[in-house]
């Protein structure tokens, strides 16, 4: 392993990452997503980031709502800086939008962002109405040659 390819040159430009306070962005649209380049840019790997306390609003009462999220990806030139990233779903709290927006556009913002050889994203929704909601986006096969568990989290099963 060089140690040229963790030089400061990689975090140029990032606003949000480091010290000091952070000021969390009030919508998804004004949240700010970031990319790092990969460092292993001819290595075929798997990256997954995982938030079990992920939280928006009901579009009709209101109402929070809570997910558990998992979010896989090959990267290809770039990869998501993970303090933005973190934030970005942060400003899902205050967000009104059901379910099935909520997965999609993380997925699509992340997509055109990073421009992955692959990603998928998986919404693990708890009850809203005695329903809880799954939802599913990946942008295609998985590639051939990486190792790509499977995202561990069951469907909601209640007290049974």
């Amino acid at each position: 392993m060089t140690d040229d390819i963790y030089t400061d040159d990689i975090y140029k430009g990032l606003s949000q990452l480091g010290g000091g306070s952070t000021e969390y962005p009030k919508s998804p649209e004004e949240a700010i997503l970031e990319k790092v380049p990969n460092p292993r840019p001819n290595v075929k790997y798997f990256v997954r980031f995982t938030c079990p306390e992920f939280t928006s609003l009901c579009p009709v009462t209101g109402q929070p709502d809570f997910a558990h999220l998992c979010i896989d990806y090959v990267p290809s030139g770039s990869l998501v800086e993970s303090k933005s990233l973190k934030l970005y779903l942060q400003s899902f709290r205050n967000h009104a939008a059901f379910h099935e927006d909520c997965t999609v556009g993380i997925a699509e913002r992340l997509v055109e962002l990073l421009d992955p050889e692959w990603l998928r994203i998986g919404g693990y929704w708890y009850p809203r109405g005695g329903i809880p909601i799954d939802v599913f986006y990946q942008t295609g096969d998985a590639p051939k040659g990486v190792w790509i568990p499977d995202q561990g989290v069951p469907s909601f099963r209640g007290r049974g």
